[in-house]
Formats: structure tokens, sequence, C-alpha cells
């Protein structure tokens, strides 16, 4: 059954053509369709041209916003020793051991990021059923296994963002909110398409960039061209 789409995004569909837009003239009209009565985040939808069922074609990595997510991130963190009075004193929401991983299993969920060192991870495998649907589950890769705790949760609080393709090969992330500058957002989208580039992985073949789409939380999508925002300087999307 088709949801019925309501009137409010109907007319907000009218106002967006069928083509790809240049990039900042596609935020500026994610900021015009952002007419939610709530504060909406800036999302893109990204097509590649992998298949993550074979892993030398998964993608999964952070990228590090330069204006930020707009967001409050609540941390987590699974430490032992010092590093649980490091967690606390750098900044983290919810701290603790096995005590934690305890909570976490009887279903404690009041944070948006997890973190954990290395030598907590054997214990933190077994909560794998509860954080992995939940993109919460601790990764090398998503930066959020390290002993070096403070700067972590410095720059996951500043506005890194840990991303990966779902099984179809597209990306799903925001990048920032729609109350933010035209120009703040293309920083962080520039920011975003760069950090794909550079992490792409060994297997992709062929075109790797499909297409990329924007929105807001509650507006219509609208097509960037990817080759215009490929083509810039940073300083232009400064």
């Amino acid at each position: 059954m088709t949801q019925k789409r309501s009137r409010r995004l109907q007319e907000l569909d009218q106002k967006v053509e069928t083509r790809a837009y240049e990039p900042l003239e596609a935020i500026q009209l994610l900021k015009e369709t952002a007419t939610a009565k709530f504060p909406e985040s800036a999302e893109a939808h990204i097509r590649l041209g992998i298949d993550p069922k074979y892993t030398d074609q998964q993608l999964r990595t952070t990228v590090a916003l330069p204006k930020g997510t707009g967001q409050t991130v609540r941390v987590a963190v699974i430490a032992r020793g010092e590093k649980v009075s490091e967690a606390s004193s750098a900044g983290a929401e919810v701290v603790g051991s096995e005590d934690l991983i305890d909570e976490i299993q009887k279903g404690r969920m009041d944070f948006d990021l997890l973190i954990a060192t290395p030598d907590m991870m054997p214990q933190v495998a077994k909560l794998g059923r509860l954080l992995g649907p939940r993109g919460l589950m601790p990764s090398p890769k998503g930066g959020t296994v390290t002993f070096d705790i403070t700067s972590a949760i410095a720059e996951f609080k500043a506005g890194k963002l840990e991303f990966r393709a779902d099984r179809t090969g597209i990306v799903h992330v925001l990048f920032g909110k729609a109350a933010f500058s035209a120009e703040d957002l293309l920083a962080n989208l520039k920011a975003l398409q760069e950090t794909i580039d550079r992490n792409r992985p060994s297997g992709a073949k062929g075109r790797y960039w499909r297409s990329l789409f924007i929105s807001s939380t509650m507006g219509p999508s609208i097509e960037v061209d990817v080759a215009t925002l490929r083509d810039m300087k940073v300083s232009e999307a400064a």
C-alpha cells in the first residue's frame, strides 16, 4: 500500500525540477523546502557503484564535518581503570565497565554514540545483536575503538560522524541542520564527498558515484550534480 503524501509535501515537490542542480542551488532549495514545525536536519543520500556483500566493496568510515552537525551527541564509553575517569572528565554522558555492558543488555540505550577501549571489546562483542541494528557497535574503522578516549570524545562532539553504505550500496548521512547557512552546508557536503572519494573501496568497479540526492528531514529529494561538487575546490565550499 502506498502511503499518501501530505498536501505540504505535494506542494514542496512542485518546487523541485527533475534535473541535477548545482550544489549551492540544491542546498538553497533544501533550505527553502524545510518547512516542518521542528528544526530539520540536512540529509544526503548517495548511491554508489558498489556491492557491499563483497568485503572489498564495503564502505564504513568517518567524516569530520567542518561546520559541525548541529546536534548534541550523547557519548557512552565502556572502559576500565583510569580510562573510566578520563572518559567522565572528557565529557562522556554515560561511563562504565562490565556494569554498563550489563545495563545495555537489559535495555539501556540513552546515548547516540558508543566508544570502547580495545581491551573491553571481547565483552562488548556480546552486545552485537543489540547494538548492530542501531549502528552503535564500536569499530576501529569508525574511530570508536580506541585508548585515546579524550580525543575521540572531543572529535565526535565537534562534528565527526560515522557512516556506512547499506547493503544496497547507498549511504544515508546527515550533514548539518537545514537552519545552517547555505555556505556552511556546502562546506560540510564537500567534506563528505571528499571522504567518500578518499575511502573508495578497492573492489569498486566502473562508475563510483551513481547519484546524490539531498533533502531536509521532511522535505522533497533534490538531485545534486556530483561532477560539479567533485570539481569544486575546498575554498569554494568554505
